[in-house]
């Protein structure tokens, strides 16, 4: 079966078999959107792979700063990171060569790290107002705006890095903190509950003290009424101590007159012994007499005043039993009788106790006597040395006048002592009185104390509580663990992201975009060299769609080479990768006979003016297919006009044919090339008529091309 229209199309592709020339041209047609869209893919297939090519100067002026006791070098081991990562060709210069560099174009852009970048970074660690670390980047849009733009998004990425880096130390120095604060208020705990003991041993040491100081007072009451008891029992001692001072000043004085008989006696005797002896003798043995008889009186005389009150009491007793008996004696005589008997009671007591109190010197006097004695026979047996004696006598009284007086004096003294003792004990009871009072204060205080000490220490077992409260909820954490919460606090919030359908490079995101426009760019040139109608069938009478189609088929044949030749090439060339071949294979297949279509209308309309109108169409598909920015970035005339033109809905099938994912796109894509492939060729079937009609406009037209 014979089709006519492709016989004919036949016929226009064999007019290129003439020679070798023609033959090539037909090649050259066929590989014509290679050169555009596999050179330009291949050119930037995957540039930021290739980034390290880009000489980029570095400058590092930062010098080392002090942080905690270390040296912080962050400038040095920015440097050293950013060549280790290689993004770029780092090349490490000064300002000057830097800048001259960017300039001139030597260097794409140029990095400086300020000389203050160690000490910002380490700011946060100090005392002082903490402030964040700049890094400066020079560059020169002359020398390419793209470079700077990939440049601001990967040195984003290393300031954040490098932030990110002094964070993790500033929050490790603060979870260290934790850790010091909380030990710090452990012990601040343990201190606690040792005052709050303390503080109840000290309560329990009040209590215990104002128990002791009510005791204390006690005892100083009894102790005042002690001294007041010694103080009245002083005054009776000084009130004796009078009486004893008068007897013995009654003693001496009448000591003293013996004495100055004596001497007179003495003076007188002794010529008179000189000159009697015999008489003498016999007066001695006088003498001695009376001196045995007043020893014997001294030794008797104790017992003489104890017998003397004991008469004296027996006779109050029987005074008392006397009055008992009779009782019609008047109150007043009664009374007076018992006070008379009384004071003779206690002045025969008072005699005997002065007696007895003066037991030595009545033994004494016993003693001088009996010398006396013996000294006066001794002067009786020698009578002829008797006035020596006598003499010696003389000196032995005038020595017992001395003592007398000694005594009287000494009594004076015990009297003054005795008033200074019961003067004394006046100013001790009065002390006495004060120290009851104080003690008396001092309890009352004590008390006050521990009642305070008991709210002291109900507070610091608060405080104590509380602070144990306050150690289990600051965290101590470990090294590990205050390492997993420095890189959680230093980069908080972190982009957890998926991608859908991922495409491997750039290359192949933009493969989309070229393949189809290489496609129209090819169906472009192919019209060059092709008609888009065949001279003998315009003349002769077949239908204008067998017209048509005979222009269409052998385009539309070379175009579906140009798109398998294209997928080859960047497959098995640049490693393009799809995921539906086969569906890609014929839907650029047809979408290159959609192009043809419209292209060969416009030129089988409008003639050689028609290449500008496709010209045109490029220029508008190719601003409003969106192949590198979303549409929505695109003025409203982009986007208003994209739903009407046929590369967009290639570009967007593609994609999804390329990376992935649903298949709704494909197919509005193949309806909407459907509508433009049989839209084309009935608008060319419409030309042929136009066109077989032959006006003085086309044997003449203004404008050739």
């Amino acid at each position: 079966m014979r089709l006519p229209a492709l016989t004919t199309g036949g016929l226009e592709l064999r007019r290129f078999q003439r020679n070798r020339l023609t033959r090539v041209a037909i090649a050259g047609l066929v590989l014509l959107p290679l050169l555009y869209a596999g050179l330009y893919l291949w050119s930037f297939w995957d540039p930021y792979a290739r980034l390290h090519h880009v000489p980029v100067a570095l400058v590092v002026k930062d010098e080392p700063a002090k942080a905690n006791g270390k040296t912080v070098h962050a400038g040095a081991d920015l440097a050293d990171e950013l060549k280790k990562r290689k993004v770029f060709d780092w090349q490490t210069v000064s300002a000057a060569e830097a800048d001259k560099g960017v300039r001139s174009g030597k260097y794409y852009m140029s990095l400086t790290i300020p000389s203050d970048f160690s000490w910002r970074i380490a700011s946060p660690s100090g005392n002082g107002t903490p402030t964040p670390a700049g890094l400066r980047l020079q560059m020169n849009d002359a020398n390419n705006y793209v470079v700077g733009t990939l440049a601001q998004a990967a040195f984003k990425e290393i300031s954040a890095a490098a932030g990110s880096e002094a964070v993790h130390g500033y929050f490790d120095q603060i979870f260290l903190s934790f850790g010091k604060l909380h030990d710090e208020l452990g012990k601040a705990a343990q201190g606690a509950d040792k005052l709050a003991e303390g503080s109840g041993q000290a309560q329990n040491g009040a209590g215990k003290l104002a128990e002791g100081a009510g005791e204390a007072k006690t005892g100083a009451g009894k102790l005042k009424g002690g001294i007041d008891d010694a103080r009245s029992g002083s005054g009776k001692l000084t009130s004796g101590l009078d009486d004893l001072r008068t007897g013995t000043g009654q003693v001496a004085a009448g000591m003293q007159q013996l004495t100055t008989t004596v001497d007179r006696a003495s003076n007188t005797l002794v010529p008179l012994l000189k000159e009697n002896a015999p008489e003498i003798r016999q007066a001695a043995l006088a003498v001695a007499q009376g001196a045995d008889a007043l020893a014997d009186g001294a030794d008797r005389l104790p017992a003489q005043t104890g017998a003397a009150v004991e008469r004296a009491e027996n006779a109050q007793a029987e005074l008392k039993t006397y009055l008992a008996a009779h009782p019609e004696i008047p109150p007043d005589v009664r009374n007076d009788l018992a006070r008379a008997a009384t004071q003779v009671v206690v002045v025969a007591k008072q005699v005997d106790g002065y007696v007895r109190d003066h037991d030595g010197d009545l033994r004494k006097v016993a003693a001088d006597a009996h010398t006396v004695e013996q000294t006066a026979r001794e002067i009786a047996k020698d009578a002829p040395v008797l006035a020596a004696k006598v003499e010696k006598a003389r000196q032995n009284v005038d020595r017992l006048n001395a003592g007398t007086h000694r005594i009287n004096a000494g009594a004076g003294q015990l009297l003054a002592g005795s008033s200074q003792l019961t003067n004394g004990l006046g100013t001790l009871s009065g002390g006495a009185g004060q120290l009851r009072n104080g003690l008396g204060r001092l309890s009352t205080g004590a008390v006050t104390l521990e009642t305070a000490l008991a709210q002291i220490s109900n507070g610091n077992e608060q405080l104590a509580n509380g602070l144990d409260d306050g150690v289990a909820q600051i965290p101590n954490y470990n090294d590990d663990q205050r390492s997993a919460r420095d890189d959680m606090m230093s980069d908080p919030v972190r982009l957890a992201s998926t991608t859908d359908n991922k495409v491997p490079n750039y290359g192949t995101g933009f493969a989309p975009f070229f393949i189809p426009l290489s496609l129209w760019v090819g169906g472009m040139i192919i019209y060059m060299l092709l008609r888009p109608l065949n001279p003998r069938a315009l003349a002769g009478t077949a239908p204008g769609r067998r017209v048509a189609l005979a222009g269409w088929l052998p385009a539309a044949a070379i175009g579906v080479a140009q798109a398998g030749v294209v997928l080859a090439v960047l497959h098995f060339t640049l490693g393009l990768r799809a995921e539906h071949w086969p569906a890609l294979i014929a839907f650029l297949a047809l979408a290159s006979a959609a192009f043809l279509a419209v292209i060969q209308w416009v030129n089988a309309r409008f003639g050689p003016i028609g290449r500008i109108i496709a010209l045109a169409l490029l220029m508008l598909q190719l601003t409003s297919a969106a192949g590198t920015y979303p549409i929505e970035t695109s003025p409203g005339f982009f986007q208003a006009i994209r739903p009407y033109l046929p590369m967009p809905w290639v570009v967007d099938a593609v994609r999804h044919l390329i990376s992935g994912g649903p298949m709704t796109s494909v197919w509005q894509g193949c309806a909407v090339l459907i509508v433009f492939l049989a839209g084309g060729l009935g608008l060319t079937a419409s030309a042929v008529r136009h066109n077989r009609v032959w006006t003085m406009k086309r044997l003449h037209p203004a404008l050739k091309l």
